[in-house]
């Protein structure tokens, strides 16, 4: 083997090694493999999926907003088009494209929109052809097989054995500031700090990069869940002529016999920081948004199960210090969660419109009876857009909030803290 390929390989090694040696428990290495091995899953059945409703995957978002009914540009009085018919246009012509770019299905846009590729781009959804591209030259060696593009620091990696990180890197998770509250206190020391810090690395490490797949699941959660709110938010930031220029001049031409063609439709140009700045924000999300993932069932055999009032005891801690936080995206495999959600006022509640368990049915009978698509890719939607959020509310005696801990200390998101209903059992 060549000197460079072992210098390809040495960040690879170290955290290939420890990843392996995260869980001291043997359910915890399984749980770690198969979330991973699920998000290979995803990937298999993009070649599946070649139809079916909007709904890309076999799931969506629900809320609690009230509903716009649909509209027809072609059939509506133009002396009086309200804000509220402008958000369910624009929304249809979102859904419409985002269904377009995803399965190619170019003949679903709305009836009477002509225009409807040049409406204003939707904040809420990525450009996931360019993503994946961009991702796959970052991800990828350059032609003498060095570290690829991403590895931008010089670590002491490249030249020490991979069997010594520890002695370079020392013990980080020894003086980092304790961020996670568990009965109102900080917990800044427990036995298996040294494997929550490893695998929270080597977490972030396999999951550095969304493919193509993932991206589009995003974008289809989000759009189902904010795409309303987005188009509002667009809609209200619109000037009324310029609406009236670029989205209804071909229902006004044939309203009013306008003899005279519209001028071609043009991308308008980008400006340098709209290219190299502002293109690299991440998606737009009703912010702040907290997350709260609610582990009951049959968990109970495993951790001290604690009711969804005891997660809104502390969502509400949240909201006391910042007053301005009302967005809760709820992840529960329990209907009961669910059920209880209009009990609370003051909240705007997400959550995932899928089958839930009643009762104590086991986990393996649940996934089984959703399938094999639904039981992979709602949970990695709701993993993901966890981990984006500004905060969380969840239950570290289970694994799956153990693995958004990690990604979200690893992403940025460390300082928001983590407020759990209970510990760790191995801790």
């Amino acid at each position: 083997m060549r000197a460079g390929e072992n210098r390809s390989k040495a960040v690879e090694t170290v955290v290939s090694q420890r990843a392996l040696q995260m869980g001291s428990s043997f359910p915890c290495r399984i749980c770690v493999v198969g979330f991973l091995f699920g998000v290979c899953l995803t990937t298999l059945f993009l070649a599946a999926l070649t139809s079916g409703s909007f709904a890309f995957g076999g799931i969506s978002f629900s809320s609690f907003s009230n509903g716009i009914t649909s509209w027809n540009p072609s059939t509506s009085d133009m002396s009086n088009i309200n804000d509220q018919e402008k958000v369910s246009f624009l929304y249809s012509a979102w859904s419409a494209l985002l269904n377009e770019s995803m399965k190619g299905e170019s003949d679903q846009l709305p009836q009477g929109a002509d225009q409807v590729r040049n409406v204003p781009k939707a904040p809420h959804l990525e450009n996931c052809k360019l993503s994946a591209q961009v991702n796959k030259k970052l991800d990828k060696r350059v032609e003498n097989e060095s570290f690829p593009p991403w590895t931008l620091w010089k670590g002491l990696l490249d030249t020490y054995p991979s069997s010594e990180p520890r002695k370079i890197w020392g013990d980080p998770w020894s003086y980092m500031q304790p961020t996670a509250d568990i009965d109102g206190k900080l917990i800044a020391s427990h036995r298996n700090m040294d494997t929550r810090w490893w695998r929270a690395q080597g977490l972030r490490y396999l999951m550095r990069f969304k493919t193509e797949y993932t991206c589009n699941l995003l974008n289809a959660e989000r759009h189902a869940a904010f795409g309303r709110e987005a188009a509002k938010m667009v809609v209200l930031a619109t000037p009324a002529k310029k609406w009236l220029e670029f989205l209804l001049k071909p229902v006004l031409k044939a309203k009013l016999q306008i003899e005279a063609s519209p001028p071609e439709a043009t991308e308008e140009p980008q400006s340098d920081i709209e290219r190299f700045v502002w293109s690299n924000h991440k998606p737009w999300i009703p912010r702040p948004l907290l997350s709260m993932h609610v582990r009951m069932g049959d968990k109970a055999s495993e951790m001290k199960v604690v009711g969804f009032e005891g997660y809104m005891n502390l969502a509400e801690r949240i909201r006391k210090r910042f007053p301005h936080v009302h967005n809760i995206l709820v992840s529960s495999e329990m209907q009961e969660v669910i059920d209880k959600l209009r009990s609370y006022s003051g909240w705007n509640f997400y959550y995932t419109n899928v089958t839930r368990q009643v009762g104590n049915t086991s986990m393996a009978d649940y996934s089984a009876s959703l399938g094999p698509e639904v039981s992979t890719n709602y949970p990695l939607v709701n993993f993901l857009m966890a981990v984006d959020s500004d905060f969380f509310v969840g239950a570290l005696g289970s694994t799956w909030s153990y693995l958004i801990d990690g990604m979200r200390s690893t992403g940025g998101k460390v300082m928001a803290g983590y407020l759990s209903v209970n510990r760790d059992r191995f801790w």
